[in-house]
């Protein structure tokens, strides 16, 4: 079936032939890189390997230049570019490799193989612009020369410096240009830290809450990965994609997409757990676990009593290698029954006791289905419960995110082949270099959630009631931000009217600089604007990330001049280091994006002596894959030899199921306007939160959980106009029958689905591949408001709460509460 997927996705045809005009494009010409293609095996660790054109593509091209699709969805796919007359007039996918698991063709899906609409969009920025609207929402711009542009940046900059300090500037976090290694910075870091340095953040929104929680329980400082899937395919009797669903959000060849269907193929048994029957779950699963989100914890609760009862979970593991699963493996100090099975068994504080029932109550899963789903997980040895980071992204995902993990432990399958820690699928991080930021003097962090907070009252928030760290308080708030890639100012961040209110006042955030290649909603809200390259009009390294365990890295060469105006922003960050009097500390020789390309791949060789190609072998080759020499990831396999010897993170060493860190966090810790679901648990027990399934019972205005999925027309928000994909993929919302027919709402009626915080006009799935009572819509659409307010993108960011989450401050998106009605 790989096979024929592979096939198909070669034959279609993404490249818009029917001819756009140049109409006002600016002439230009040449082309960078060579057109032979080839492969380096994995079986040598790297030594290439000669692979003739496969036939595909334009005869009469003047050049098929390799390049990549570089944003976040967790692959990176390598793309050949067919250069004619200096336009780009094909897009082609990956010819190297082949349908081997070690060796795979890295093709790209509809997403990439649609760069070509991108590159030549009327979307595209073309020149500098400069706000003349009375506020930003109004969008109102001039264009200006690149000169006026650099004069002021480096004008408002040196005023931010020395009137507020490096505390007051600020670099948006944004995935547009994610794991470029030299876009995906620009240079902006550098640039702020040579200036004096620049506040930070934490955490990302993809996985915020679970990159936090995990030092808790398994003492990473980020997510703690699971076994790759890889291992699964030789090892695993049972693989539970929880939450997760890869082959809509990381469909290509390399990404997971085709080490799942290889599991399949191999027999290994596959289960779903999601509230929505995706189209993970409708190929690969042999069942479907359909749950009310955010209610995960319950589910693991009602399954660890039927472990417990029917005494088939792990005690050996559990009393070895973990400490607060029942009461004779308590930490010193802890109160009598807070033990994890005490939790269960209903000698906790709370007294009630968390049966199957119990858990179906709040869940919407059958009591039978779930002890049946419970004796799967723990009689399938071994078996990989891959945690996806729909869960984490709960008003307590904290909690969601820590019980899945906690039910790796108590099945015993941490640290073995076929096994898994419950995290998230694991892959070879690349061993190629970023670009070199240099040392953020600097040391206070926010979350990357709270930045609307830090420009709102920044001087309010502190360490204990909005996670700030490297000091108690921040001293000031936002004054200089810029958004370089990043859709977080009118997309991608929570409730966008009051995110677009506190933007429009200037008298707290006083300059936004923008730069992008397409003028998406947020760069409308800044006051100024820069027209960035795409990755076809640029030098850079591509890496690979979470792709499993065949690790690659693409060349990005520059297939075209710049269109119109635009500029890497490397060699824009370099321009004003000069005019800030940093510009030789800046470039250290490296003035222009190809000088940086050069410096990473050069970096990467001294740094593996032996493995990577030069630069020009890489030119030429377009991809490069490596493996590493211990063969499929096993996470936390020396900690499973040798505890002692190879201990965690934590304070005890051990797995903590028990956390003595969360329970001084909770006797400390402070919360704003604290509401249902606002407090922090030593073990990760069910929380109700506020807008969660219960308050959906009783809520006569918004009786609906409202969920935004990731979806095959976009990244987030990347390629989100571009018209072949949004005809091919339609935004609509999804909605159980019974709640439609409730609502006299047939498929492809237009409805509202509104709340207090805003209101979105979109058509109507009516299926029930959603579980009733719930909504979802794909997150990432770009707003379209009308006059009175309504979106009709159908961006879920109009309806989700800015609140944050209690111990990652982070983006609890997934929990909201919203009524739909026919339009």
């Amino acid at each position: 079936m790989v096979g024929e997927i592979t096939r198909e996705w070669e034959s279609m045809s993404t490249t818009i032939d029917s001819g756009l005009s140049r109409r006002s494009f600016m002439k230009w010409s040449g082309v960078a890189g060579g057109t032979v293609a080839l492969v380096a095996t994995t079986a040598n660790l790297g030594m290439p390997q000669a692979r003739s054109e496969n036939g595909d593509g334009a005869a009469d091209v003047d050049a098929t230049v390799w390049s990549a699709c570089v944003v976040n969805c967790g692959s990176r796919c390598p793309l050949r570019l067919q250069v004619k007359d200096g336009t780009v007039v094909r897009v082609l996918a990956d010819n190297t490799g082949d349908d081997t698991l070690w060796n795979r063709q890295i093709t790209a899906c509809v997403r990439g193989r649609n760069m070509r609409e991108r590159i030549y969009n009327p979307d595209r920025i073309k020149k500098p612009l400069k706000r003349v609207g009375a506020k930003r929402s109004d969008g109102e711009f001039e264009e200006i020369s690149w000169d006026e542009a650099l004069d002021i940046i480096a004008e408002k900059l040196r005023y931010t410096y020395d009137t507020y300090g490096p505390e007051a500037v600020y670099n948006q976090y944004g995935s547009g240009v994610w794991n470029a290694h030299i876009a995906n910075s620009g240079g902006w870091g550098r640039l702020f830290n040579l200036l004096g340095g620049h506040l930070g953040y934490y955490g990302n929104y993809s996985y915020l809450q679970i990159s936090q929680c995990t030092r808790y329980f398994y003492g990473s400082p980020d997510e703690q990965i699971s076994n790759s899937i890889e291992d699964s395919i030789e090892n695993s009797k049972l693989i539970v994609w929880w939450g997760n669903n890869p082959l809509e959000t990381r469909m290509s060849g390399g990404g997971v997409l085709f080490t799942a269907n290889e599991a399949k193929h191999a027999g290994v048994r596959q289960i779903v757990v999601d509230p929505r029957y995706s189209d993970s779950a409708a190929v690969l699963a042999d069942d479907w676990v359909a749950l009310r989100p955010g209610t995960d914890s319950a589910l693991v609760a009602g399954m660890a009593h039927v472990m417990i009862s029917e005494n088939i979970h792990d005690q050996e593991f559990l009393d070895r290698y973990c400490v607060g699963f029942d009461e004779d493996h308590m930490p010193e100090g802890a109160p009598k029954n807070a033990s994890y099975r005490s939790y269960i068994e209903g000698k906790g504080p709370d007294g009630v006791e968390k049966t199957p029932e119990w858990a179906a109550d709040i869940t919407g899963v059958p009591a039978d289905k779930i002890r049946r789903f419970a004796r799967d997980v723990a009689t399938a040895k071994p078996a990989n419960i891959v945690q996806g980071w729909g869960p984490q992204r709960h008003a307590n995902g904290e909690n969601q995110a820590n019980s899945i993990y906690l039910l790796a432990a108590m099945t015993g399958n941490v640290g073995i082949p076929g096994g898994g820690t419950g995290g998230r699928e694991g892959y070879l991080w690349p061993w190629t270099p970023w670009l070199d930021e240099g040392v953020n003097p600097v040391e206070t962090v926010i979350s990357c959630y709270t930045w609307t907070d830090a420009i709102d009252h920044g001087p309010e928030m502190t360490a204990l009631a909005n996670g700030v760290q490297g000091r108690d308080r921040l001293e000031t708030g936002i004054k200089f931000m810029v958004a370089y890639g990043s859709n977080m100012l009118s997309s991608q961040h929570g409730d966008i009217n009051r995110t677009r209110e506190i933007l429009d006042d200037e008298t707290k955030c006083e300059f936004i600089l923008g730069m992008d290649n397409q003028m998406c909603a947020s760069m409308e809200m800044c006051d100024l604007v820069l027209p960035d390259t795409t990755t076809a009009e640029r030098w850079d390294i591509i890496p690979s990330e979470y792709t499993g365990d065949m690790a690659y890295e693409i060349m990005a060469a520059k297939a075209i001049e710049p269109l119109y105006e635009s500029r890497p922003s490397i060699e824009v960050t370099y321009e004003l280091a000069k005019r800030l009097g940093v510009g030789d500390e800046f470039a250290e020789g490296k003035e222009t994006s190809e000088d940086w390309a050069r410096w990473v791949q050069d970096t990467a060789r001294e740094m593996t002596p032996g493995l990577f190609p030069t630069f020009e072998e890489l030119t030429e080759m377009g991809v490069f894959r490596y493996t590493s020499p211990d063969g499929p990831t096993v996470a936390l396999k020396e900690f499973r030899d040798d505890p002692e010897a190879n201990p965690l993170g934590t304070p005890s060493g051990k797995i903590e199921i028990y956390s003595t860190q969360l329970a001084e966090m909770a006797a400390t810790w402070e919360f704003p306007d604290p509401v249902a679901g606002d407090e922090i648990t030593p073990i990760p027990a069910y929380l109700m939160t506020r807008e969660g399934p219960e308050e959906a019972r009783t809520n006569e205005l918004y009786p609906l959980q409202c969920i935004g999925h990731h979806f095959k027309s976009r990244t987030h928000s990347t390629y989100g106009n571009l018209e072949t994909l949004r005809h091919a993929h339609q935004q609509r919302v999804w909605i159980n029958p019974k709640d439609a027919a409730e609502r006299d709402i047939k498929s492809d009626d237009l409805v509202h689905i509104y709340n207090d915080r805003g209101r979105i006009a979109l058509p109507a799935m009516v299926t029930p591949r959603i579980v009733p009572g719930v909504l979802s819509v794909p997150q990432g659409a770009w707003i379209d408001l009308d006059k009175d307010g309504v979106d009709h993108g159908g961006a879920v960011n109009m309806l989700t709460s800015l609140r944050m989450t209690p111990i990652a401050k982070g983006n609890g998106q997934h929990t909201n509460l919203v009524q739909a009605e026919k339009a």
